[in-house]
């Protein structure tokens, strides 16, 4: 089949298969998110933080006592098919109830994060994540979002969010000793699409550490940063996307060198690491990844990485001076990723659904790539 004819087969599906959307619902604009979107992506959340199967544990048994169900033995963060999923579909919930507390769906998620986010609980999931057996569990990217909850929470001046911070705290301190731990004693990135890409948990635990004002952990983030990407060139854009990203390797890379470098210096970086941004405002730079078949859970993080590019070239943009040309390119670029993945957020296959309405809003709630 010709590339035209793909294209044509494609856009007709996106016209005549309802599920790809709540019935009814539009896209949301680029950079914005209604509170018809904000329902349509707190309904994924809602429907998995506390639903226990179907479920995959990174689980290291230390013996015959260790066999047990998830709720067992993470009692806050057992649902959504794994614990990192879990973890931001709390953060999705928090974020929504935050943006739209009069809205009908705000209850709701109040209401599972109360149930998920108890003193107990935490205790529980301190006591699972604190075993030296489990040194490496969820690093980087579990332990990342976890300390994005814990700012999200952190950062909403309500009395309910306050205490539920107070108690997610001693998970969150964990999280971020484990960091402290294992930066100084990582000598190289990891530079994969998937979870244990270091660049884009280093943005998501500066985001964090800007929040409580950490710092040293600002500090070792902004070393590491410097020692793994302060001297890369040319990253190989052509190479992406691999068969199953979800996160760019040179598109994380830059969003979070944006985080630590003042804007012309950071310009200039980027000049070296990606020179191919045009600076006519064209997409062809960079299109859309083509999901073959979103019922594989690995195929399906295609879906995931056009959201999480949206969001980076955003944040990218966001991170040049303003009079920048490549700004537009840029921009155009994420509106495309956009487009491309947004009515793929749903709830037909818990393949995707129980994890993408977290990217979404990432994307939507902030409006630049921010958190």
């Amino acid at each position: 089949m010709s590339s035209f004819c793909r294209r044509a087969v494609s856009i007709l599906a996106l016209a005549l298969i309802p599920a790809l959307a709540t019935e009814g619902a539009e896209t949301p604009r680029a950079g914005a998110m209604d509170v018809a979107a904000a329902e349509r992506f707190a309904r994924l959340a809602l429907s998995c933080v506390q639903r226990e199967y179907p479920n995959k544990i990174a689980h290291v048994l230390e013996g015959p006592a260790d066999a047990k169900p998830p709720r067992a033995l993470t009692p806050s963060f057992y649902g959504c098919y794994d614990w990192h999923s879990a973890v931001h579909g709390h953060w999705l919930l928090a974020r929504i109830a935050r943006q739209f507390p009069q809205a009908a769906f705000a209850a709701e998620a109040r209401a599972a994060l109360a149930a998920n986010l108890t003193t107990g609980n935490i205790a529980g999931e301190v006591a699972y994540l604190d075993r030296p057996s489990r040194v490496s569990f969820e690093r980087p990217y579990g332990l990342a979002w976890l300390l994005q909850l814990a700012s999200e929470l952190r950062s909403w001046d309500d009395p309910q969010a306050q205490a539920w911070a107070r108690a997610l705290e001693p998970l969150e301190s964990l999280a971020a000793r484990r960091v402290r731990e294992w930066l100084p004693k990582l000598l190289h990135p990891i530079r994969e699409g998937e979870h244990d890409q270091t660049a884009f948990a280093f943005g998501l635990i500066r985001d964090w550490a800007g929040t409580v004002n950490d710092g040293p952990m600002i500090e070792l983030l902004r070393s590491r940063s410097m020692a793994f990407y302060g001297n890369d060139r040319a990253c190989p854009l052509d190479y992406e996307p691999g068969g199953q990203d979800f996160v760019s390797p040179c598109l994380a890379e830059a969003d979070v060198m944006r985080r630590i470098l003042p804007p012309a210096t950071f310009a200039r970086w980027l000049k070296d690491f990606l020179p191919r941004i045009p600076t006519d405002g064209t997409t062809r730079w960079l299109t859309p990844a083509e999901v073959s078949d979103r019922a594989d859970p690995k195929i399906g993080h295609l879906d995931g990485l056009n959201l999480s590019r949206a969001w980076m070239l955003n944040g990218i943009a966001r991170g040049l001076p303003a009079n920048d040309p490549r700004i537009a390119s840029l921009r155009a670029a994420a509106a495309a990723h956009q487009e491309a993945a947004l009515p793929w957020v749903s709830g037909e296959r818990y393949e995707g659904g129980h994890w993408l309405g977290t990217f979404a809003v990432y994307l939507l709630a902030a409006g630049d790539g921010r958190p």
